[in-house]
């Protein structure tokens, strides 16, 4: 089953209002596109403004709390996000379960009050390289997976990102060969988990994706679509991956 392609893209803890300018491009990218579905996830302070800039382009935040409100200082409920207009929201990242911790149990919290809150959860999901070279990639990625989604989640509300932890921001991507293998194990536990609902969930891949290799990958079974960082803060590097989604 063809999936509509989405490409997302992770400004993680760059950019400020001068960095707004680069929205314009992206907007016309999208708009071109057509049959391709655009988002960006900038930082918090960032969501209202990139929403009165774009309109084709979606906008999502990269966290939130799991709870709808509370003392919980310095936090973002999903409620907020979708006060602002946000549509999506980015969960269990590697580098936030890497850097702050994040367990499975807590990603599938978030999920939950994301999808609570009416907005799609990106469920990020990926092992590093001392588990693949172990041997143990799809151990790892099947165990988050049941850990992470919330098992009455549907299509309409989730959204995987498959993110070889050792490939982000380094330059290396694993082979076309396994990624599909990857993906084609994803889409199985999707199905396993949610039944039906499993053909329809979009599995993005994101492990440096650029320019010169988003056709190659998106071209791949199973692959719906790509989880953009550094690539995603210029329409330079953004534009190209959104025109080879468009092609596909």
């Amino acid at each position: 089953m063809a999936l509509r392609k989405l490409i997302a893209g992770n400004w993680k803890m760059n950019g400020t209002r001068a960095s707004l300018a680069e929205v314009a491009a992206i907007e016309a990218a999208a708009t071109a596109a057509g049959h391709v579905d655009v988002a960006l996830c900038p930082p918090f302070t960032l969501i209202d403004a990139m929403m009165q800039a774009a309109d084709t382009v979606v906008i999502g935040g990269q966290d939130c709390h799991h709870a709808v409100k509370g003392a919980h200082t310095g936090c973002v409920s999903a409620a907020m996000l979708a006060d602002l207009g946000a549509s999506h929201v980015i969960v269990g990242h590697s580098e936030r379960r890497t850097d702050n911790g994040e367990t499975d149990d807590l990603v599938r919290a978030k999920a939950e009050a994301t999808i609570a809150a009416g907005l799609i959860a990106i469920v990020c999901v990926g092992e590093t390289e001392a588990e693949r070279d172990a041997g143990r990639a799809g151990v790892v990625v099947g165990d988050q997976l049941d850990g992470s989604l919330p098992p009455a989640a549907t299509a309409r509300q989730l959204v995987v990102a498959y993110e070889p932890v050792w490939a982000i921001g380094t330059g290396r991507t694993p082979s076309c060969d396994d990624v599909a293998e990857m993906h084609g194990m994803i889409r199985a536990k999707l199905l396993a988990i949610l039944g039906e609902e499993g053909v329809g969930v979009r599995i993005l891949y994101g492990g440096s994706v650029k320019p010169d290799n988003a056709a190659e990958l998106l071209a791949i079974a199973d692959v719906d679509g790509a989880l953009v960082g550094g690539c995603s803060l210029t329409a330079a590097q953004f534009v190209p991956i959104i025109e080879a989604a468009a092609t596909i």
